[in-house]
């Protein structure tokens, strides 16, 4: 019996915690998508904020808000997205995901 309520457990976290990493996939294959549009280091710190909110849009994301973006310039522009996501699991249990990640814009090997 106990092997049934360790699966429905697990059942349940992996119910909760897919879509959130699911959501974040979908945000780094939007900034490897506009890293590598041709002319992005030209357009302005805003331009690239509104083209990638544009992605964001099509992919649903709805997790990263507008200060959770920063483009910066150190050797080359650079455009990171730094988030937290809080869902609650059971009850009066949470769980919290942190998500940082950079990448360079016009750079030509995107990981």
């Amino acid at each position: 019996m106990k092997r049934i309520s360790t699966q429905s457990g697990l059942t349940l976290m992996s119910f909760k915690l897919f879509p959130v990493y699911n959501q974040y996939f979908s945000v780094v294959t939007a900034m490897k998508g506009l890293a590598s549009e041709p002319g992005v280091k030209q357009l302005s710190p805003q331009q690239v904020r509104d083209r990638l909110f544009k992605r964001f849009n099509i992919s649903y994301v709805d997790s990263v808000k507008p200060e959770n973006i920063k483009v910066t310039r150190e050797n080359g522009y650079q455009l990171t997205v730094a988030y937290e996501v809080r869902r609650n699991l059971m009850y009066n249990l949470d769980f919290v995901a942190v998500f940082d990640k950079t990448v360079e814009l016009g750079a030509k090997d995107i990981d």
